[in-house]
């Protein structure tokens, strides 16, 4: 009895902790960033799921990923608005930038899951491009699922915090 009671309880706290997941597009290429690159990060459009728009979650996403860049790498900045593709790699010219780190994002759902029961996910696209020659050299997708028991105050931005750092760690 005793038995069935811990793997019960167990059981609960595996359903309330938060997921995550990193896959890497197309062909692996080892990168290795150093500390004295350039690094330009956009900012994404702000994400949407269906017809509820979330402002804010583009700078949101920008900023995490100054934030995990920043521990490695004190020449980073990122753009005071969004930038589509085009505009974002010709400022990151103009302004002798290494590399482009180019967001977006896929999936943003921002749910009461303490009340109804559906978790927030949150999905996005990270590009890194070399402004030399303008080509992405790596492309991830990082999503994030909560788990059903949050307590409240969680949001989607909050499962991208883990993954960025893992990710960027594995770039230096």
């Amino acid at each position: 009895m005793r038995c069935l009671l811990i793997l019960g309880f167990i059981a609960f706290l595996s359903g309330c902790a938060d997921s995550h997941q990193l896959v890497r597009i197309g062909e692996e290429q080892p990168i290795s960033l150093e500390k004295i690159n350039n690094l330009y990060i956009s900012i994404p459009q702000d994400g949407k799921y269906a017809k509820k728009h979330y402002l804010g979650s583009g700078a949101h996403t920008s900023r995490i990923i100054l934030m995990a860049f920043s521990k490695f790498s004190s020449k980073v900045k990122t753009g005071g608005k969004y930038q589509s593709y085009e505009k974002a790699l010709s400022f990151a010219r103009i302004n002798n930038y290494d590399y482009l780190i180019f967001p977006t994002i896929l999936e943003w759902e921002d749910r009461a899951t303490e009340w109804s029961g559906i978790p927030d996910r949150v999905s996005i696209k990270i590009s890194l491009i070399k402004i030399e020659s303008g080509k992405s050299v790596q492309s991830v997708i990082i999503s994030g699922k909560s788990g059903w028991a949050t307590l409240g105050g969680d949001h989607p931005q909050d499962l991208l915090l883990i993954p960025i750092e893992e990710y960027v760690r594995t770039l230096f």
